[in-house]
């Protein structure tokens, strides 16, 4: 066999295939040899420049910053009674980002837990208002039945959770509503005013806001400073412990200057009547009861209030939820006169011996304005002007002063003004000027003021619309000899660990000037009220005395030919009964102003329920049952039936709540 030797050009091609090798061998080592110095770069990049961001997110990764979210204070009367305060209760709650179908899950969940219409449709409406990805309640006040029932399924529902939450209560319900307020879910105007505010910190993990109220206008000392904890988290989420934390600080409590036992009295005399009524002690300022009736639930809000309660509040004639002491303005009638006999005085516009004969009737430009009934009183003087309430004498007055005499002289009274009471909402009402009406109306001869206008400004008609707060406060001042102290409500704030008040400071008396003898003269009047005018009857036999006037406002025009005959208006339509008042008239010590809507005389409506007030601060008489009955149809001038002693008369909280009562 021959042997077969290789050829140049075979030599030639096998040199070349093993250099084509090496080189791509050598290609490939240096690839590799890139290849680890990138993954040393980027070691040396995320070890050594990114290291302090990446144990950060590291830490981040294996701990949670939970918010703890601090007791809410509570809301107590002068006296200690609990107005508003927190329970704990489980509520069930979907992350509706984490849940598949949400419809099939609530009904699965119903099989388990009671789940009602009312809770879906606040479900719905709270969902429209939330982000997706927030905890939200579809039932609340959880059994420990239903707690158990759902626990042993839990697995079934990704996204549904059970929580402890603190609830709000107010354990007297209606009462004292329009002051106490309540709290509601955060809704997004709201998230958004925090975000842009100094407390977007303090309200994370919070989901309630006060939204009326003392619980709103007190929000912050009320809400407390929300603690962190820091917790080690499982690679699922699931807290494993606790690393660090800081407590939440509770809220602070809020006391009221209110006497809750004064003011729900009050309201049970109002009975179904609307109205407003403000209770000052002149001497401070402070604020012993503050009606507004009707009244509304402030619990149906906490939770968030279902479309047929919602519609029977905001749809009602009587319109509970408007705080008519706050933001309910109305003619001052005849109560307005004494304040116009001090302009007089004050003014030099009228000596108070002045004689002014009452014919029943003054005329001013060919208009006859009316007074009482057919007959006139004859001459009258100042002080009998206010026994008998003469209007002829305030008509011809109020054309003497000129309607901007008569504001100059009671802005400073606080009439048309905001009195600064420590509530959200205080509407200003109308105290005319020629000013005035140039800035209310458009056209220039709606801006023009006539003559004829100010004579009904008098006897306090017209243009004239003010709160009862106004009232009450201008009252305050007549008391306290022309001494003006600002009204609160809240006297206090008070830690709620150690229980010590700490006093919220109020701002300096005004003292406005008045002469001692004019105020001397206005007083004698009012006391002439009590004891021989319209309240005569209503006062008689009381220890004290007591200085008053009475009011009749209409609440629609009557033509001027017309005679008021309440029979034929609708109820509605009828004038409003006002009184003010305060007493002792020689040491005052309380003053009001009561309105009692569409009722009609004032002596006969107003006056009795201002008599009881005046009876239980001064003498500490709580009226009887058949006293409050009788007062509630106006039927009864002087109490009836054996009064109690205030002291002897038990709160009891509203059926379905709790109450934590006692004393400080």
């Amino acid at each position: 066999m021959a042997l077969h030797l290789p050829s140049l050009s075979e030599l030639r091609n096998t040199e070349f295939e093993i250099f084509k090798f090496q080189t791509r061998v050598m290609v490939l080592q240096g690839v590799v040899l890139l290849c680890f110095a990138l993954l040393g770069m980027r070691l040396f990049y995320l070890q050594v420049i990114r290291h302090d961001d990446l144990l950060e997110q590291a830490e981040n990764n294996r701990t949670a910053i939970l918010p703890t979210v601090p007791n809410r204070g509570t809301i107590i009367d002068r006296n200690g009674v609990v107005l508003a305060n927190n329970y704990s209760a489980y509520t069930l709650e979907i992350t509706p980002s984490r849940v598949k179908n949400l419809e099939a899950t609530i009904d699965s969940l119903s099989e388990i837990v009671e789940i009602s219409a009312r809770d879906r449709k606040r479900f719905k409406r709270m969902r429209e208002e939330s982000k997706n990805f927030d905890s939200l309640p579809i039932r609340s006040r959880l059994t420990d039945e239903e707690v158990a029932k759902f626990t042993a399924q839990h697995y079934r529902f990704p996204g549904v959770e059970i929580k402890a939450r603190l609830f709000r209560n107010y354990p007297f319900g209606h009462l004292a509503s329009h002051v106490v307020g309540y709290i509601g879910r955060i809704n997004q105007k709201e998230k958004e005013q925090l975000e842009e505010s100094d407390d977007e910190g303090n309200y994370r993990g919070t989901q309630y806001i006060g939204k009326l109220g003392v619980e709103q206008r007190y929000e912050r000392e009320l809400h407390g400073i929300t603690g962190v904890q820091e917790v080690e988290t499982s690679a699922g989420g699931r807290a494993v412990r606790r690393l660090a934390s800081r407590p939440a600080t509770p809220g602070q409590n809020v006391v009221l200057s209110i006497d809750i036992k004064l003011q729900k009295m009050i309201e049970d005399l109002y009975g179904n009547r609307r109205g407003a009524l403000v209770a000052l002690d002149p001497r401070t300022g402070e604020v012993l009861a503050f009606v507004s009736k009707p009244t509304f639930d402030p619990n149906l809000f906490v939770d968030g209030i279902d479309s047929e309660s919602w519609k029977m509040l905001s749809e009602s004639i009587d319109k509970p939820l408007l705080n008519r002491a706050l933001r309910g303005t109305y003619p001052p009638g005849s109560t307005y006169k004494p304040f116009m006999a001090l302009a007089a005085l004050e003014t030099g516009k009228r000596s108070a011996s002045e004689i002014t004969n009452d014919t029943g009737s003054w005329t001013y430009g060919g208009h006859t304005f009316r007074s009482h009934g057919d007959g006139g009183l004859g001459p009258v003087d100042m002080v009998r002007s206010i026994v008998l309430s003469s209007n002829v004498y305030y008509y011809s007055l109020a054309n003497t002063m000129g309607v901007d005499t008569i504001h100059d002289f009671m802005k400073p009274l606080g009439f048309g003004q905001i009195t600064g009471l420590d509530l959200p909402g205080e509407l200003r009402g109308t105290l005319p000027s020629t000013e005035w009406k140039k800035k209310t109306y458009k056209k220039p001869e709606q801006q023009r003021w006539y003559g004829g206008e100010t004579i009904s400004l008098g006897i306090g008609q017209g243009y004239n619309a003010f709160t009862m707060l106004q009232l009450a406060n201008a009252t305050a001042i007549l008391a306290n000899g022309g001494t003006s102290n600002k009204p609160r409500l809240v006297m206090a704030t008070q830690d709620p660990i150690q229980r010590v008040d700490r006093a919220v400071v109020s701002d300096p008396p005004i003292n406005l000037g008045y002469k001692p003898e004019h105020v001397e003269v206005i007083k004698q009047g009012l006391i002439g009220v009590a004891k021989e005018g319209t309240s005569a009857r209503v006062f008689a036999g009381t220890p004290y005395q007591s200085a008053g006037k009475t009011g009749t406002a209409q609440a629609v025009t009557i033509g001027q030919k017309d005679k008021y005959n309440a029979s034929k208006l609708e109820e509605h339509q009828r004038d409003h009964a006002l009184y003010m008042a305060f007493a002792p008239a020689e040491n005052p010590q309380i003053a009001l102003a009561i309105v009692v809507e569409n009722a009609g005389f004032g002596a006969a409506q107003a006056a009795p329920i201002a008599r009881r007030v005046f009876d239980y601060w001064l003498l500490g008489d709580y009226p009887s049952v058949e006293d409050i009955e009788a007062s509630q149809k106006g039927m009864a001038s002087t109490p009836i039936g054996t009064r109690r002693r205030k002291e002897d008369v038990q709160l009891v909280p509203s059926e379905g709540v709790t109450s934590l009562m006692g004393k400080r």
